[in-house]
């Protein structure tokens, strides 16, 4: 599925606001939403996927012009993919495909307004998916907990081990080309989503930047970092990705070396 092409000449914000969809999971965050909402830039559609809210954060997103779209079985992977489907869904009905769409959370930890320089290198051609790396910025005093920061540090340098692939952090705050995001089949449901997608992009040999992005508290209590078992689940799962994807390169490499001595063996015979 192509987009349409951008019109030369056409302005960066008009690009935003003409072919961008910002996907925000959101699970109980009535109070963080409105500030996340009021600083992103005009884009063309805001999905809000209510991750199962026991508050207000449905309609306060509904009041506030976003598309919300319920998402009952918890996990932030399975509210990403929901927000997808919605896209998709709208496409189907007529709407155009977005050129870029952006992942951003809800809890206003990140910075909206760096929406513009997330999408830059992807209008210029320079990137297919852009990564805002937190430890790459500036991060407020207690941002990032230590077992959050030595985590995507040792995600990364596992990654890198692993797959050769370069990234500094599993920021969620990201930027990807609709086509290449689509052929990636995303498909984890929880604290997966993000390191599937970057080794899912790696292997795809999507052009990746990142970008250094500032992080502050978070509005609330974090339902990862901010707790130990869900830090521990967290890293569990991440790890558990890692060792997944790597399995699977393994398991690939070997077939291809049978299948070539195979090949070798028959043109001898």
């Amino acid at each position: 599925m192509e987009t349409q092409p951008t019109k030369q000449g056409e302005s960066s914000s008009t690009q935003i606001k003409t072919s961008v969809d910002v996907v925000i999971p959101a699970f109980n965050e009535e109070k963080s939403l409105p500030l996340v909402l009021g600083d992103l830039p005009q884009v063309r559609n805001v999905i809000v996927a209510n991750n199962d809210s026991t508050d207000s954060t449905a309609s306060i997103a509904e009041k506030l012009g976003a598309i919300v779209t319920l998402e009952r079985q918890r996990g932030y992977g399975s509210a990403c993919l929901k927000g997808l489907a919605t896209i998709r869904e709208r496409i189907e009905a007529g709407e155009e495909p977005p050129k870029v769409v952006v992942f951003l959370d809800a809890d206003y930890s990140e910075h909206p307004e760096y929406l513009t320089q997330l999408v830059e290198p992807i209008f210029a051609d320079e990137a297919d998916f852009v990564l805002g790396s937190r430890l790459l910025g500036e991060r407020e005093p207690g941002a990032m907990p230590w077992q959050s920061i030595y985590g995507n540090k040792l995600a990364c340098f596992l990654m890198r081990w692993m797959f050769g692939i370069k990234y500094t952090d599993l920021g969620p705050f990201r930027a990807i080309d609709y086509p290449s995001l689509c052929s990636l089949g995303m498909q984890d449901e929880n604290f997966g989503w993000t390191i599937e997608m970057q080794i899912k992009a790696a292997r795809a040999n999507l052009r990746t930047v990142e970008i250094p992005v500032p992080y502050r508290c978070r509005v609330g209590v974090s339902k990862i970092s901010g707790t130990i078992t869900g830090s521990m689940r967290a890293g569990y799962k991440i790890l558990y990705t890692i060792a997944k994807y790597g399995l699977q390169r393994n398991a690939g490499k070997q077939q291809t070396s049978a299948e070539a001595k195979s090949e070798s063996h028959r043109a001898i015979t």
